[in-house]
């Protein structure tokens, strides 16, 4: 049994992100662990780049409201509670709501070889992250 050392909370790189964001490290697992999770808070309206994980990610909404945006256009709202599975490879996007401040903790696993855990691409414009939102689960 091991207590993890916490690290300091830290400012989401501006590269990465729109907005104020801060997280901080849950878990980024050793070898043979490759699970790696971390809390998230997002300022309102702020969100990820476009941005897709090679084996995948899970959200999980703490408080606020995530919104979760992908390449054709569809953005879901999810409430606390919620958690949303993003498949491998899928190019998406995820912040808070215009309105409120947002928490979700994100899970996800590093790939076990040379291959990145995370993909980053350009930022969300507001046409995007303003569009259309929906419950459908």
């Amino acid at each position: 049994m091991e207590f993890i050392k916490q690290q300091p909370s830290s400012k989401a790189p501006a590269d990465w992100f729109t907005g104020d964001v801060w997280w901080d490290v849950i878990v980024a697992g050793q070898e043979p662990s490759r699970m790696r999770a971390n809390l998230v808070r997002f300022s309102p309206g702020a969100r990820t780049n476009w941005h897709f994980h090679a084996v995948g990610q899970t959200l999980h909404v703490v408080s606020g409201i995530a919104l979760i945006g992908t390449r054709d256009g569809t953005v879901f709202e999810a409430h606390p509670g919620e958690t949303v599975a993003c498949p491998p490879n899928e190019e998406h996007w995820h912040g808070a709501a215009p309105d409120r401040l947002m928490e979700h903790i994100a899970m996800w696993e590093g790939t076990g070889d040379e291959t990145p855990e995370t993909t980053w691409a350009e930022p969300v414009t507001d046409q995007q992250y303003n569009g259309p939102r929906t419950r459908d689960q």
